[in-house]
């Protein structure tokens, strides 16, 4: 696979399982609506694969050393990857319970980025266990701390308090 298309994947996928499961943890500790959650899975499928999609594109740009097919490749690339990726998240908000269908997300999300972080470590012969935790270390951060925020909004925003 063209390295073009390999770091609009990876990239895309990470973004997508990464912002996707923040946005849905926080959204559902700060308003436990099911419509929200899946509002705000819409809007990360399409507004924040669009902004990371661009975002690679200036990236690629700025380096001034690949061919303009090739940025384009990675544009492509990062938006289907962060869209689809997002996309698959609206599946159990759909079909469980809410609750449910978070930790399901969180699963979904652990277990695609543990994939990708082996492909990575085996194409670089590095050790797997290493990179596999060090990714979903950053994972379970950022739905611990959006959870945390998610709750302080509920707690002293949506209850008008100050």
């Amino acid at each position: 696979m063209r390295a073009s298309w390999i770091t609009g994947l990876s990239f895309g996928l990470t973004s997508g399982v990464i912002t996707t499961l923040g946005l849905m943890v926080g959204l559902n500790s700060g308003t436990h609506s099911r419509p929200i959650v899946i509002g705000g899975i819409l809007t990360i499928a399409i507004a924040d694969a669009m902004s990371d999609a661009l975002g690679i594109h200036v990236s690629e740009e700025s380096k001034n050393n690949s061919p303009a097919r090739q940025i384009w490749e990675s544009t492509l690339a990062t938006f289907l990857a962060k869209f689809i990726i997002a996309l698959t998240f609206a599946v159990p908000v759909l079909v469980a319970p809410l609750d449910q269908a978070i930790l399901i997300s969180i699963m979904w999300g652990l277990f695609l980025l543990a994939g990708l972080s082996f492909f990575i470590a085996k194409t670089q012969g590095i050790a797997p266990w290493k990179v596999i935790g060090e990714h979903l270390a950053i994972a379970l951060c950022v739905v611990a701390l959006t959870h945390a925020v998610g709750d302080w909004v509920r707690l002293y925003v949506a209850d008008g308090r100050p």
